[in-house]
């Protein structure tokens, strides 16, 4: 039996996203981040050694990283499903997305929860202003134009096709799902990007995607 060690608020709700798309059987055991720092648990040390999520246990298998757990499902119990034929132009589109999602579209986004929450944290009044510019700076020459390029990138791409991959849905669409929505949950993708907001409305009618957030319990990218 497949168990997914789910970390709320957080990617490996793809993961419980992707078994229900493949219809697998799955269990959950859920950890709940910790109320200040917004870091895993401990606990979650004891089932892989860098103590953060996603992981899942397939028997005496485990495997970390979204992007591995998405190439070990699929390549275990797929048969076909949710990939591109490999070597086909939708297939290298489809590698393409799958490693985009971690590799590029998430380092901006980091950086931006981390600099806004370096503004509003509270600190001596003699040193905020000195964080503040530092922070804005760091904003305004490194991670918004970054982040500006990387989402009319990304909507670019799908004025050209519904999916990521192409003409059918893959799980390149579930691997791009959380910077897409941890963008949007920051404002990023407004009238401007229309067709980002086109494919998260049709990413969340899914009846997958709404199985899963049944099974996961809340999810929200708070920023």
């Amino acid at each position: 039996m497949i168990t997914v060690h789910h970390l709320d608020n957080s990617r490996s709700q793809r993961v419980l996203w992707l078994l229900e798309e493949l219809a697998l059987p799955y269990e959950i055991t859920l950890y709940k981040r910790d109320p200040k720092t917004l870091l895993a648990p401990p606990e979650l040390r004891a089932v892989h050694p860098l103590g953060k999520s996603p992981v899942i246990t397939d028997g005496d298998i485990t495997v970390a990283e979204s992007g591995a757990i998405v190439e070990y499902l699929l390549d275990t119990y797929g048969a076909g499903r949710l990939a591109p034929p490999r070597g086909s132009a939708e297939g290298r589109q489809y590698t393409y997305w799958l490693h985009f999602a971690e590799g590029s579209a998430m380092p901006p986004l980091l950086l931006k929860l981390v600099f806004e929450r370096i503004r509003s944290q509270p600190m001596p009044f003699f040193v905020k202003p000195i964080a503040r510019g530092i922070a804005d700076k760091v904003m305004d020459l490194l991670v918004q134009p970054n982040l500006r390029r990387q989402l009319d990138f990304m909507d670019a791409a799908l004025a050209r096709q519904p999916w990521f991959a192409g003409a059918e849905f893959s799980a390149a669409d579930i691997q791009m799902s959380f910077p897409v929505e941890a963008a949007a949950a920051g404002g990023d993708t407004g009238p401007s990007r229309p067709h980002l907001a086109d494919w998260l409305a049709r990413i969340h009618a899914r009846p997958a995607y709404r199985q899963a957030l049944q099974r996961g319990g809340p999810y929200r990218l708070s920023r």
